[in-house]
C-alpha cells in the first residue's frame, strides 16, 4: 500500500511523489519496489491516475485525513493479502530488498541510527493492522499511536554504513529533494 497523498505544505502543494530523483518520478521508484505485492494500492488523489498501471487507487476519507485515515482507506482495497507493506510515496531509495528485510513475520517497521521507529517502511500481518485499526480513531491517530497496538519487530538498516541511502528518507522538503539527487 502507497500513501501517495497529504498537502506538501512545504513543497509548494505539488504533488510529491510525481517529483523526479534521477529523472524517475518517485512514485514510479516506490511503484518498483512493492512490484510484486498483490494487490498494489495507491491511496492519493485522482491526479495520480495516469501513473497506476495495474494499481488500484483510492482515497482517504477526508481527503487530506493523514497517515492512519490512508491506511484504513487502502485496507478496503486489499483483498485476502495476509501480509501488507505500508509505504509512503516519496521515498526515492526504497528498493524491494529494503521490503524484504522486513518480511520475518508479524509486523515490522525500521529504526533509524537514533532509534527512532520509521513507519512509513512498514511491514504489517493484515488481522493485526486490522486490528490496531479498529482500536483507533483513523482520523485523529498518528502513525506512532497505531504502532502501538501491535507487537512490532524494530530491524535495523543493514546499509547503516553510509553505503546505502535509507529507504525511509523521505522528500518533503525542496532541500531534501536536492540532497536526494546528490545521493544518486
Amino acid at each position: 500500500m502507497v500513501l501517495a497523498g497529504g498537502s506538501a505544505k512545504r513543497m509548494g502543494g505539488v504533488l510529491k511523489p510525481l517529483l523526479t530523483v534521477g529523472g524517475v518520478p518517485m512514485l514510479h521508484r516506490v511503484l518498483g519496489a512493492v512490484a510484486d505485492a498483490d494487490p498494489i494500492v495507491v491511496v492519493g488523489p485522482s491526479d495520480l491516475d495516469s501513473q497506476l498501471s495495474g494499481a488500484l487507487r483510492t482515497r482517504e476519507e477526508p481527503p487530506g485525513g493523514g497517515p492512519v485515515a490512508a491506511i484504513a482507506a487502502g485496507m478496503k482495497l486489499c483483498g485476502e493479502a495476509e501480509r501488507i507493506a505500508v509505504v509512503a510515496g516519496d521515498l526515492p531509495f526504497l528498493t524491494a530488498e529494503a521490503l524484504a528485510e522486513l518480511r520475518g513475520g508479524g509486523c515490522a517497521v525500521y529504526l533509524d541510527d537514533d532509534g527512532r521507529r520509521q513507519p512509513m517502511v512498514a511491514m504489517w500481518e493484515a488481522g493485526a493492522l486490522r486490528s490496531a485499526l479498529a482500536q483507533v480513531h483513523p482520523r485523529d491517530c498518528s502513525m506512532k499511536d497505531l504502532l502501538a497496538a501491535v507487537d512490532v519487530a524494530e530491524v535495523r538498516w543493514p546499509g547503516a554504513d553510509l553505503s546505502k541511502k535509507p529507504p525511509w528518507y523521505d522528500c518533503d522538503t525542496p532541500e531534501a529533494l536536492r540532497e536526494a539527487e546528490k545521493w544518486l
